[in-house]
């Protein structure tokens, strides 16, 4: 058995991997998921303070007051930046690092900074014109998300607070030295920012490497492959 932690994508919360949790469980895992500030059912906290620091602290304190050990920790698109700030802090907590379709930093890294040019500043105008200068809308989803599920998924997804993606990371202890996979979803959006951080776990000593017949949410438009791929790195 396998303790999962994910640390969930920008806009998203908890409530998206509703589907993983029994999936998992029928293969003997248990799934945990922190609602990052801000965001979900904790949407009433956001304001202009909250960074990237913030949502690391998040995950760090659930893995503290749950007791939680030898995890594999889930990073899927934001979340990656979330996932490489948890692991410089709890090396010892984190059995495995996965990258599902996600940013992989560097230190001194922003998700800003890892973004094409035209895709940061569409981001920068719409916090600008939409967002009060501090909350950037979410991004459409994918094109093959069902319309029960875009109707499900549409009105529970807010606006990101924009420190969270103009912070950079600092990481103490340089690159994570536990092992690290990277999962690419291959049904991939224009303007792909992901396969740059595919090629690098391709071509790095240290990592695996797989990929979905997905979109960006697999964990929405494919729960059962994801289950059985991430079994696979589990186990």
């Amino acid at each position: 058995m396998a303790r999962i932690v994910v640390a969930h994508g920008a806009w998203s919360s908890a409530f998206a991997w509703q589907r993983m949790h029994a999936l998992l469980r029928e293969r003997g895992h248990t799934l945990w998921v922190p609602t990052l500030t801000g965001l979900g059912e904790r949407s009433h906290l956001s304001n202009r303070s909250i960074d990237l620091d913030m949502h690391v602290r998040d995950v760090c304190n659930m893995l503290f007051h749950e007791d939680l050990n030898d995890i594999v920790l889930i990073g899927h698109s934001y979340g990656g930046m979330v996932a490489t700030g948890v692991a410089d802090r709890e090396p010892a907590r984190i059995r495995r690092l996965v990258y599902l379709d996600a940013f992989a930093p560097r230190d001194g890294d922003s998700l800003l900074g890892l973004l094409p040019e035209p895709a940061r500043a569409r981001m920068l105008e719409l916090a600008r014109s939409e967002g009060d200068g501090w909350r950037i809308p979410s991004n459409p989803l994918p094109d093959d998300t069902s319309p029960e599920d875009v109707a499900w998924l549409t009105p529970r997804r807010h606006p990101q607070p924009i420190e969270t993606f103009r912070q950079p990371i600092r990481l103490a202890k340089g690159e994570p030295a536990m092992p690290r996979h990277y999962v690419y979803c291959t049904k991939i959006a224009p303007g792909d920012v992901f396969g740059r951080f595919a090629a690098r776990a391709r071509t790095e000593g240290g990592w695996g490497y797989d990929e979905i017949d997905a979109s960006h949410n697999p964990h929405v438009t494919v729960p059962d492959a994801l289950a059985e791929l991430i079994d696979r790195m589990a186990s």
